[in-house]
């Protein structure tokens, strides 16, 4: 089951992560009330579906006036979003999310998934942030840099300030990573995700780690042990023949 952005970015703030003060809403007008309570005179309004490349889509705008906000809420709301990651039809947009507007010195990548192979979770961070990390894998897989949890021990200090260093970090940075990164683990095994993404993780001008983007997939088989993230489940973003199955427990791949 997939997550929105700001749905993600509520699990990362409650693990103590660095994210933008941001309020999703769903009218227009809440778009435009929600740039006065962030505060600030520059903001960012995503669309909020369960695919990438928003961006590249149109479904993501800086803005510099609650009125500019209401215009874009008002463009997408009830609308559908197409990205080269959805069908010719594409997602529903139900909700938007604003945020305060970062200045960004640096771009990074960094993830976490299952490796079905060895059974165990494994780390991956790269310089290559902001873009398709498939597309970093394929053509330029020395870059993305890896390391593998011990189920045993759990995530340990020493291999966050690994992929620190590795990264070019340094100063404060390293301990904001390290902290990052020992964050993410506890959240990826007390929730029982299959995937995390932040993409990007970025360096702002004042030089420290934030959270700009969140991606999280939880484990189906768990979900009977998370009421908590069974809330936050948007049908409206499955295959319809896909939800109607998982209403009777049943696993259905739509070709």
């Amino acid at each position: 089951m997939n997550l929105h952005e700001y749905q993600a970015k509520q699990l990362f703030a409650e693990y103590g992560l660095p994210v933008s003060k941001g309020i999703a809403v769903d009218t227009p007008a809440a778009a435009g009330l929600a740039t006065a309570e962030i505060g600030g005179d520059k903001w960012v309004i995503k669309v909020q579906v369960h695919a990438g490349g928003r961006g590249k889509a149109g479904g993501v705008k800086l803005v510099d006036s609650a009125a500019a906000a209401e215009e874009f809420a008002d463009q997408w709301l009830g609308k559908n979003l197409v990205t080269y990651q959805t069908d010719a039809r594409g997602q529903p947009v139900h909700k938007v999310l604003v945020e305060a507007c970062l200045e960004i010195s640096q771009e990074l990548y960094l993830g976490a998934v299952i490796d079905r192979s060895t059974r165990r979770v494994v780390f991956m961070a790269s310089v290559e942030g902001g873009v398709e990390i498939e597309k970093v894998a394929q053509e330029t897989p020395e870059k993305i840099l890896k390391t593998t949890i011990d189920p045993l021990t759990g995530a340990q200090p020493f291999q966050g300030r690994d992929l620190a260093f590795r990264l070019g970090l340094s100063g404060v940075q390293v301990k904001q990573f390290t902290q990052l990164f020992l964050g993410l683990a506890r959240l990826f095994h007390n929730l029982d995700l299959a995937l995390l993404e932040i993409n990007p993780l970025v360096i702002t001008a004042a030089g420290n780690l934030h959270c700009l983007d969140g991606k999280i997939n939880i484990d189906g088989n768990a979900l009977y042990r998370q009421p908590k993230l069974q809330e936050m489940h948007d049908p409206s973003q499955e295959d319809e023949r896909e939800a109607r199955a998982a209403k009777w427990d049943l696993n259905y791949v739509a070709l």
